[in-house]
């Protein structure tokens, strides 16, 4: 889980702009770039991985931006982008729907051709990136919402605008255990939003709210995965089901609750063993903050799934890093 925060103020004038369209490109989604301002173009990217979203803030001069179906093809995050509009003015265009954004909130979806012209003064905006598999939310009521304004500046608008700032700013500053936690809430957040948007929440359809309930539950997994008394038992316990009514509720997909658990739990430490930052931390201690009590029983399912020990990973990662 990383932050980056890029500017291209260490590039040579005249190769500006060509960075920003390089950046873009790679780490948004492609997409085609103009301006009238490649003598002077300033921009600068940050980027914050949050686990189940990302969080992208964007200064830049005016541009042109043009998605089109070929771009589609060519590389789709299948994402849905909520941008706040810090600065300047946008006109954006997608599925049918045309709008000028002069402040406020705006959805996108990245799986849709789309045109966006800022073309006076600096454009600056913050976006969360949220997978369109994490939205418990329709995806044919949500489309309603593409490309139109949407408020910031009362109610869940402004809490949701508020906390976007705040994470912005001092997310940078926080532990990759707390960033995840604060991505389960920035999606919540997001998604409760949207659904105030769209109406009464409540009024969704069953399988709309049992997908939301899924999500929940593995958000709620994710940011308990540390603690070793996380069990199929348990997560029934706190979200009020029953056992049986749990099982039911994930029973179309591949993985068992227990079995989810573990996966990600071995995920994590798959992860941590790999960062150099990390290097010294004994491999027990990695074990036990992603919730296994056992340090032989960690070795054994780790060898299972990987084919290699803990250690051995460890030691073939760090010699990557070193190598390059």
């Amino acid at each position: 889980m990383e932050s980056l925060v890029v500017s291209n103020a260490a590039v040579a004038r005249e190769d500006r702009f060509d960075w920003f369209r390089e950046a873009v490109s790679t780490e948004v989604m492609p997409v085609t770039l103009s301006t009238r301002h490649t003598a002077d173009f300033r921009a600068s990217l940050t980027d914050l991985d949050l686990g189940v979203v990302r969080l992208s803030a964007m200064a830049c001069s005016p541009v042109v931006s043009r998605r089109t179906s070929a771009h589609v093809r060519r590389g789709d995050p299948e994402h849905l982008q909520l941008a706040l509009i810090t600065r300047g003015a946008l006109s954006i265009s997608q599925r049918g729907s045309e709008s000028v954004i002069t402040g406020g909130l705006l959805l996108t979806d990245t799986s849709r051709p789309s045109e966006g012209t800022c073309s006076d003064g600096r454009i600056e905006s913050v976006v969360l990136r949220i997978p369109r598999s994490a939205l418990a939310l329709r995806s044919d009521r949500v489309d309603r919402l593409l490309a139109r304004r949407l408020p910031s500046d009362s109610g869940s608008g402004a809490v949701f605008a508020d906390f976007l700032r705040s994470l912005l700013r001092n997310g940078p500053h926080c532990r990759p255990q707390e960033l995840r936690g604060m991505g389960s809430i920035a999606l919540d957040l997001a998604t409760a939003y949207l659904a105030q948007q769209l109406g009464d929440p409540g009024q969704a359809p069953a399988e709309a709210r049992a997908q939301e309930t899924r999500q929940r539950i593995r958000r709620f997994i994710d940011n308990n995965l540390g603690d070793p008394n996380l069990t199929p038992q348990t997560v029934a316990d706190r979200h009020n089901m029953s056992l049986r009514s749990l099982y039911a509720l994930f029973g179309d997909e591949q993985l068992s609750i227990a079995a989810q658990i573990r996966q990600s739990r071995l995920e994590r430490a798959h992860a941590d063993l790999a960062r150099r930052d990390l290097r010294a931390e004994p491999v027990q201690a990695v074990a036990a903050r992603w919730g296994f009590s056992s340090a032989t029983a960690f070795s054994r399912v780790f060898r299972h799934a990987y084919g290699v020990t803990p250690t051995e990973h460890r030691a073939l990662s760090l010699a990557m890093l070193t190598a390059r």
